[in-house]
């Protein structure tokens, strides 16, 4: 598993797009522990070497018994034609995954659906110009990270994940819609940060070859996101 470094600056992938089923949404009304998540709504914009190539648009909301994270980033590279994905992420209220819609819109329309179901991933891609393709990941745990490469606010979905009162290094599995890889990252509270004179929390995630600091508010609210390697920065406006 890998995260690219120019697909976290603007690579909008291959795959995208399929309604969330009903059935899915049922599910959402079942918590099955502590709730994690706290409302929340907000615009970021995304820097590549100090230039704006994007701006995404997220909110965090209860939905039935679950909750569900929703963003829509639009991309517009130096070079190439703009491009706009979005995504729907159905969690359950301690954070585990139920299920996961994801759309990119480019010079093709592509679209995947994944079901989470007792640590399994059923995944559906439907590539334009293609048959849909179908494909089960098994993790060690239904506590999954769904981190897309384009979408930011997942990052503000991890957060809320980690567990802030044991702290320390914590290890989750995770799924990159992209990869279609099983992998893992860690987590790891830096304590307080600095970045244009205002002070963050700090938390720390790594994969196997790249870096990502997010810098939180006082509420754990995802404030801003660095990616050094990649001279990405994400800002919350």
């Amino acid at each position: 598993m890998k995260f690219r470094t120019a697909a976290i600056a603007w690579t909008l992938g291959i795959v995208g797009c399929a309604a969330l089923s009903i059935a899915a949404q049922k599910k959402a009304a079942a918590p099955s522990g502590p709730v994690v998540f706290a409302q929340d709504k907000g615009k970021l914009a995304i820097k590549l070497g100090g230039q704006t190539v994007g701006h995404e648009e997220f909110e965090i909301a209860p939905s039935g018994g679950g909750w569900l994270a929703k963003g829509t980033v639009e991309i517009k590279p130096p070079e190439g034609p703009t491009s706009k994905v979005s995504g729907s992420l159905a969690l359950q209220a301690d954070g585990a995954p139920i299920s996961y819609e994801w759309s990119s819109q480019a010079e093709k329309t592509n679209g995947a659906h994944i079901l989470f179901a007792n640590g399994v991933a059923s995944i559906t891609l439907e590539m334009q110009g293609a048959r849909p393709f179908q494909q089960e990941l098994s993790f060690n745990s239904p506590l999954i990270a769904v981190l897309d490469n384009n979408l930011y606010h997942q990052y503000a979905v991890l957060a809320r994940i980690y567990d802030w009162s044991k702290l320390g290094v914590q290890t989750f599995p995770v799924l990159i819609p992209q990869e279609l890889t099983p992998g893992s990252i860690t987590v790891q509270s830096t304590g307080p940060a600095s970045a244009d004179g205002k002070t963050y929390e700090g938390l720390k995630v790594n994969t196997s070859d790249i870096e990502i600091l997010l810098l939180l508010d006082g509420h754990h609210r995802l404030m801003r996101l660095e990616v050094p390697d990649a001279k990405v920065s994400v800002i919350r406006e």
